[in-house]
């Protein structure tokens, strides 16, 4: 899959695409329809098959000061439009500048001129130019004048017909529940960031541990989860049960914003420096404040064996 960081760079096998357009955070089973359905039309004429996604998100533009929020880094949204076959990935750069084109310069500028789109394909609910006034309807009468088709992809919803959303994975996430939420994405939420130094405080415990600061991540309910790491090795990933916890550390008063230390079983590498991948399988219980060092070390053994188990289980 090639990658391109704005739609004017685009080289001229990359134009005539069909491209699903969105924000596409957390590639749910919503948005993998949606990308799908661009690949299915690729197929069928013979065009590149494209993705077009945004950076940073939106919400992080407008609201600076919000909450973090973000269900998938760049990174890891492009790992996974890859592993649903797509040609060409654009991350268009999202700045005040992009963000106050009308909704017919964004057609005019980006899809016609840039892209030399064919075909576009986006959510039922898609929004996009100044004030969000473009929406469906826009991209399908625009299209019949300006030479390329449109298709809407309606709602999907699950078995209990309840819309895969971002919004309920993030809902998922806020009340623990990760197995809910990979439920609406497919896969196993995942956090992932470069591995820093901390107090070594985890090692002193017995239990070493591998410190990832969240950065825009959403924050996931807080505690302990039993979970797979993935660490990368070149183009491979190497997966190794663990635990973690997710929190502010509050036995140790450390008022500190949200972090994650996780514990790898059966794994005495240093990983400092290296990329680490985390997938939450299961929260284990809250996060709590303990009495004392030992009290720690009991809670995190028993931790740990529970995480063995449900892991051990999940094959």
């Amino acid at each position: 899959m090639r990658i391109f960081r704005h739609y004017t760079d685009l080289p001229v096998d990359a134009r005539g695409c069909v491209v699903a357009i969105g924000n596409f955070d957390g590639i749910h089973k919503g948005h993998q329809v949606v990308i799908n359905e661009a690949g299915s039309i690729a197929r069928t004429t013979a065009k590149p098959w494209a993705v077009m996604s945004f950076e940073p998100h939106p919400n992080a533009l407008f609201k600076p000061d919000g909450e973090p929020f973000r269900l998938s880094t760049m990174r890891t949204k492009a790992h996974r439009i890859e592993q649903l076959g797509v040609d060409e990935l654009l991350i268009q750069h999202f700045d005040f500048a992009f963000a106050g084109l009308t909704a017919e310069q964004f057609v005019e500028e980006v899809i016609v001129k840039g892209l030399g789109a064919s075909h576009v394909v986006a959510g039922y609910d898609f929004q996009f130019g100044q004030k969000r006034q473009g929406t469906c309807e826009t991209l399908l009468h625009m299209g019949r004048g300006k030479g390329f088709g449109f298709t809407a992809v309606p709602k999907v919803m699950d078995e209990d017909d309840i819309v895969y959303s971002s919004t309920r994975v993030r809902e998922c996430l806020k009340a623990g529940d990760p197995r809910g939420a990979a439920h609406v994405l497919g896969y196993p939420v995942e956090l992932e960031g470069r591995i820093e130094k901390g107090d070594q405080r985890g090692r002193q415990l017995g239990f070493p541990t591998a410190n990832l600061h969240l950065g825009e991540f959403l924050r996931p309910a807080l505690g302990v989860y039993a979970i797979r790491a993935g660490i990368d090795e070149g183009k491979n990933t190497r997966w190794i049960d663990g635990v973690c916890n997710v929190g502010k550390r509050p036995t140790f008063d450390k008022g500190e914003d949200v972090i994650l230390e996780a514990h790898l079983f059966d794994f005495e590498a240093d990983l400092y420096g290296k990329h680490l991948r985390i997938q939450l399988i299961e929260h284990l219980r809250a996060e709590q404040k303990f009495d004392g060092l030992d009290a720690i070390k009991a809670q995190i053994a028993i931790d740990c064996e529970k995480a063995r188990e449900i892991l051990a289980k999940e094959g």
